[in-house]
């Protein structure tokens, strides 16, 4: 009987399978996890404690830090423009002078100001080293302040004679967005920076474009005498 089956025509290609279980995900998912459980569980705790210690030094430490580097900031401030720049700076025994503002509250929005506020202050009187040191630790980058910076750190590098440096400063206030106000006052110390070097031509150039890029400026009225005194009469 077994024989005539296996003489039927056909025959030969029957054959007999059997199914493989079908595998869950699920389970595979599982045993990787109990695998590996410990370190998923270490990782995870990780990521917990950087963003909780990220919010928690967000608002217990820094904002408080921030309000109180900001509120430290009113009495010089006061004292600023009202143009005491002693006590701008140094205080008055009660309140503290932009120099230990910018200590002290360091890394905060205020302490950043400090900066600006002590380099001005110490180039109206007449201390440009410190000036100069100031001006350059404050970051004024997309700030309506930047360009102010860079023209006022400028003009204490000239007053210490550092000539390159200045022109460098004075470059840099007056590149990009243009002001009406302090880009025609940057230019034109930039063009007595190069008369100080000796490089009349430069200087000729930059009071030529203060005077027909920028007519309605305070500048822009002493330009043909500028241009007189150094043989330009056109």
């Amino acid at each position: 009987m077994a024989n005539s089956a296996r003489n039927q025509p056909g025959a030969e290609n029957i054959t007999t399978s059997v199914e493989e279980p079908e595998i869950n995900p699920l389970d595979t998912v599982q045993d990787l996890y109990e695998k590996n459980k410990k370190m998923i569980s270490t990782a995870i705790t990780a990521v917990v404690l950087v963003v909780g210690g990220f919010f928690g030094y967000m608002f217990l430490i820094k904002a408080p830090k921030d309000k109180k580097a900001a509120e430290s900031m009113a009495m010089p401030q006061l004292f600023f423009q009202v143009d005491s720049m002693n006590l701008a700076l140094t205080g008055d025994g009660k309140n503290s002078g932009f120099p230990k503002i910018e200590t002290k509250y360091t890394g905060t929005d205020a302490g950043n100001l400090a900066h600006y506020y002590s380099g001005i202050a110490y180039l109206k009187t007449g201390d440009f080293k410190n000036a100069i040191k100031s001006l350059k630790e404050f970051d004024g980058k997309g700030t309506i302040l930047e360009n102010q910076a860079l023209g006022s750190l400028g003009i204490a590098y000239m007053e210490s004679g550092e000539k390159d440096k200045a022109i460098e400063c004075f470059k840099k206030a007056t590149d990009g967005d243009k002001d009406i106000l302090t880009t025609p006052l940057y230019l034109y110390q930039m063009a007595l920076a190069y008369e100080a070097k000796g490089n009349t031509n430069e200087a000729k150039t930059i009071y030529i474009k203060i005077r027909d890029e920028y007519p309605r400026s305070i500048q822009a009225r002493d330009m043909d005498k500028e241009l007189a005194r150094l043989g330009v009469l056109d």
